[in-house]
């Protein structure tokens, strides 16, 4: 975890893949508990730190994740969310070349809870939910290309489902069909940038994560 915006209200790190952003099942120690031992040290804080979860990313996906710092900031930045006004780019590495350089990509997903895995379904497959995003080839290689990746629906699993549901699984990505798993047991997947309105100061925020070397080999 290495924080790369701070202000007053909101904090945004770069995640490293197999870190959880919140408590799970595991028992690990998440993000926003090391955050809150983070600031409690900085600021020499007594007592309670707070730490608000914005939104998450799956356990093997690295780059920018949310924090809130303030409880006015977490509820004006989770008003944000359900409306679409943080925005957030992926880049992912996907096995393969893809027919079209740049495409969208529209299905109809449904989660299995048990499994911890999203399905392609029909339309009308019950708690089945339209997900759509949209993709930009940023370079290819002999065995990869590189995505840009712009999400206009947040689904669970929903890049990783989408892109192996046209054959071109993520790098690493075993549940979603790639061939091998990848030396930190993580994927190919980054949350590259992040860009909204800040929810107090009214100010533009754009962060970008910094490139793991496997990408910028593409570069």
């Amino acid at each position: 975890m290495t924080p790369v915006y701070e202000d007053n209200h909101i904090i945004i790190v770069n995640k490293v893949p197999g870190e959880i952003v919140q408590g799970d099942k595991t028992g690990d120690t998440p993000l926003s508990e090391i955050i809150k031992a983070y600031l409690k040290e900085k600021y020499a804080k007594p007592g309670n730190v707070f730490c608000g979860v914005v939104h998450r990313i799956d356990r093997p996906v690295g780059g920018l994740v949310i924090f809130a710092k303030t409880s006015k900031a977490l509820a004006r930045l989770n008003d944000m969310l359900r409306k679409g006004d943080i925005h957030k780019t992926y880049w992912a590495l996907v096995e393969g070349k893809l027919d079209k350089d740049e495409d969208t990509l529209k299905n109809y997903l449904v989660s299995d809870g048990r499994m911890n895995k999203t399905f392609i379904a029909k339309e009308g497959t019950p708690d089945a939910k339209e997900s759509i995003l949209k993709y930009t080839t940023i370079a290819k290689g002999d065995r990869y290309t590189l995505l840009e990746i712009n999400l206009l629906t947040g689904r669970k699993h929903q890049i990783r489902a989408q892109l192996s549901g046209i054959g071109h699984p993520i790098k690493g990505d075993l549940k979603y069909g790639a061939r091998r798993s990848n030396p930190d047991g993580g994927i190919s997947l980054l949350a590259r940038k992040i860009e909204f309105i800040h929810p107090v100061s009214k100010q533009p925020i754009s962060v970008e994560a910094p490139l793991p070397e496997e990408f910028k080999k593409f570069l």
